[in-house]
């Protein structure tokens, strides 16, 4: 996610955070950052903090993705700050918050992802380094 500038800053067992510049060019026509972005950024910092629970036999793909636009936003610097819920056999549920630099909320982001099972396994390690 380098081309949209997202950095992550922090990730450990169960979470993750990112940070995202708001950029003019991502601002839409009523002056507010894309919806789409946001909700991007949401994706990915739920999907890290899901890694850190995986197996390594285990992979994931977002199957379900919801989200509540809280506040519109137009400069500064979004945190998503993200959180596994529960994680079962086959399905595992992640909750993110977008806020602004100034701590208002400004996305709610939910997702359930299918858990994969493959017969290598897998070093999701390499992934990111923090």
């Amino acid at each position: 996610m380098d081309f949209m500038g997202i950095k992550l800053e922090e990730m450990k067992e169960g979470y993750a955070r990112f940070r995202m510049p708001v950029r003019p060019e991502y601002l839409q026509g009523a002056d507010s950052m894309q919806g789409g972005l946001i909700v991007a950024m949401g994706d990915e910092a739920i999907a890290h903090a899901m890694m850190t629970e995986l197996q390594p036999d285990e992979g994931l793909t977002t199957i379900e993705l919801k989200s509540n636009f809280l506040a519109g936003v137009n400069s500064g610097e979004l945190i998503a700050e993200a959180t596994v819920f529960k994680k079962g056999s086959s399905l595992i549920i992640g909750d993110c918050l977008v806020i602004d630099d100034q701590g208002k909320k400004i996305c709610r982001v939910s997702a359930t992802f299918l858990l994969l099972k493959s017969r290598h396994k897998q070093d999701v390690s390499r992934v990111y380094q923090v």
